[in-house]
């Protein structure tokens, strides 16, 4: 799922619980869908500039954008990252068995599921009416090897057996709010336990301009991981701006330096950082735990709707 709330809605759309809009650059008219969910009110409308594309909001913040004829065409640069260094880390289009803790529109489960063909996955989405809106219109029950659970993932990682995961993804955000907690060391030994040796977590976090939250995180990580680096834009990595950051750990050397490369040679703003360079950027800070975690940091204030 994807932190950032859309600029506005295009001039002129209704908030009707069903209507019709049109988007620029060859956009026939779809019809956009609204339903109630769990954590507010979910909304798919057509991508602008993406005419395969479809756009999950909750309550106005966007969770995913999801191409249900192309999966591996990721449009948020955020999955773009996760995709590297899971493809950079493990070999590119070998099976993995993978956990996901959150769904969204299932943007990166339907993308292992299309460029590693015969990899065992499981999702755990904690909104079962979102899980619903999914299914019926973005064709989740297509996707092949794929279990979704109704439930919390600390609870389903939690029963998780030993050693039986090659990756662990999570990406929860409950409609603006980012779930903290599951960064803390806690979680993240459930999460070790669950990973085979060499195996990779990454996660999706937001980070505000103020960057503290991200090096309690990365602290977090290092608790647990002898191997982290950070992925982000100039802006959150300066603490400019808020953004996304991509945090991937194991405990085997992460592909830092083919991630830099391709940062700088796919012209995009991603940098790609390790937890030393993060450090001597802006400092370290104590890690998440039980006894000393943070609030649930929500993304940007809610509008009327």
């Amino acid at each position: 799922m994807f932190g950032l709330r859309p600029h506005g809605r295009t001039p002129g759309t209704s908030l009707g619980a069903r209507h019709a809009e049109t988007y620029d650059g060859g956009v026939e008219s779809r019809e956009a869908v609204e339903r109630p969910v769990r954590f507010g009110t979910a909304r798919l409308a057509p991508a602008p500039h993406h005419p395969t594309a479809l756009l999950l909001t909750v309550d106005g913040t966007l969770q995913s954008c999801v191409d249900v004829e192309d999966p591996a065409r990721l449009h948020m640069p955020y999955s773009q990252w996760i995709a590297r260094v899971l493809d950079l880390h493990h070999p590119a289009g070998e099976p993995v068995s993978a956990l996901h803790v959150g769904g969204g529109g299932f943007t990166i489960p339907r993308y292992v599921a299309a460029t590693r063909p015969g990899s065992p996955q499981t999702v755990y989405e904690l909104d079962g009416p979102l899980v619903d809106l999914v299914r019926s219109h973005l064709a989740l029950d297509s996707v092949a090897d794929l279990r979704v659970h109704v439930e919390d993932g600390e609870s389903g990682v939690g029963r998780a057996p030993n050693a039986s995961a090659d990756v662990v993804v999570v990406d929860v955000f409950q409609a603006d709010t980012m779930m903290v907690h599951l960064a803390a060391v806690e979680f993240l030994c459930e999460i070790a336990r669950v990973l085979r040796p060499g195996g990779l977590h990454l996660s999706n976090m937001w980070s505000a301009a103020d960057v503290t939250l991200v090096l309690r995180a990365v602290a977090s990580l290092g608790e647990v991981f002898p191997h982290v680096v950070l992925l982000t834009e100039a802006g959150p990595m300066l603490g400019k701006r808020p953004g996304n950051v991509v945090l991937a750990a194991s405990d085997r050397e992460l592909p830092h330096q083919a991630l830099t490369t391709w940062a700088e040679s796919s012209g995009s703003s991603v940098f790609c950082l390790l937890a030393a360079e993060l450090a001597a950027l802006h400092g370290t800070a104590p890690a998440l735990t039980a006894e000393h975690p943070a609030g649930d940091v929500a993304l940007v204030p809610r509008r009327p709707r």
